[in-house]
């Protein structure tokens, strides 16, 4: 359990790292820690050289754009979760920042960090995939912006190029458009009792049309396959559906439809996880039914 060596920079700002990861082709980024450290420990990472970026102020913040809430690439789990403009008007995505890991992790691990990372039993990228968020990244030429759906790519792996970093994720705000209170969202997960890491976690975001029929249906999976998936069949039987409990139960048949490998390990096998996205997408669905 003790690393490799390695050498360690704390960055001033987006440039000064970019700087350095543009010199050494091994060097990788530390935010939070949370995944990395332990990769390291492990000798599954083995960097040359970790850039520090969690003090560079221009990373750590959340902004109310109007249209949608940026959020820096440094800042914590904790800071989402208790920041009042994101839980008056995205709760749902305050409170499933409130369910990751335990105190000390969401006071250090930061949402970059995370995202960055991939683990496919994170949080984060299924609630960024049902909340149709996009990542903003800069390196070395320039800057660009991902749509989650083609920010996760694989087991651990990201659209991120060699030399970029996340400076920023954008959430749109359904209460910015004219019918503010026709979205319907939530985010849950049966999550494994010591790391809180979801076993299966599901976030589903509804538009409603006022008799309560569903014109937009996104619902994301996490901790099923080995990356989070956008299911895009349970999508397809919800919209034009009156939001129940029987449209619940009949559009999460296909809740593993878009999972290309099932995951399996110790805790859960193919088999009971995909009896249990089934149960976990008809309970996510239910809960919008009393948003």
């Amino acid at each position: 359990m003790i690393p490799a060596s390695f050498d360690y920079k704390r960055a001033s700002s987006v440039a000064e790292a970019l700087d350095i990861l543009k010199g050494d082709g091994d060097a990788k980024i530390l935010a939070g820690g949370h995944s990395l450290i332990p990769a390291m420990k492990l000798r599954l990472s083995q960097p040359s050289v970790l850039v520090d970026i969690a003090k560079i102020p221009e990373l750590n913040f959340i902004r109310d754009r109007g249209k949608y809430f940026a959020i820096g690439a440094a800042t914590t789990h904790g800071a989402v979760a208790a920041h009042k403009s994101v839980n008056a008007k995205l709760w749902w995505v305050a409170n499933a920042a409130s369910m990751i890991g335990d105190v000390q992790v969401r006071n250090a691990g930061t949402i970059g960090g995370a995202i960055a990372h991939a683990d496919p039993a994170s949080d984060w990228p299924a609630v960024l995939l049902a909340a149709n968020a996009s990542i903003k990244v800069e390196g070395t030429n320039g800057s660009r912006v991902i749509a989650a759906q083609d920010f996760f790519t694989g087991f651990f792996m990201t659209a991120l190029e060699e030399g970029e970093i996340i400076t920023e994720i954008h959430i749109p705000d359904p209460t910015s458009s004219d019918t503010p209170d026709s979205w319907r969202s939530t985010y849950q997960k049966f999550a494994q009792p010591a790391s809180r890491f979801a076993i299966v976690g599901c976030a589903v975001n509804l538009q409603l049309s006022a008799d309560g029929t569903i014109e937009q249906a996104y619902v994301a999976f996490n901790g099923v396959d080995s990356k989070a998936y956008r299911a895009t069949s349970v999508e397809e039987a919800l919209v034009g559906r009156t939001l129940s409990d029987e449209t619940a139960a009949g559009a999460c048949d296909g809740a593993t439809a878009q999972a290309e490998l099932i995951m399996s390990d110790h805790y859960a096998d193919e088999v009971y996880r995909e009896h249990l996205a089934k149960v976990i997408c008809k309970r996510a669905i239910s809960a919008c039914m009393y948003d």
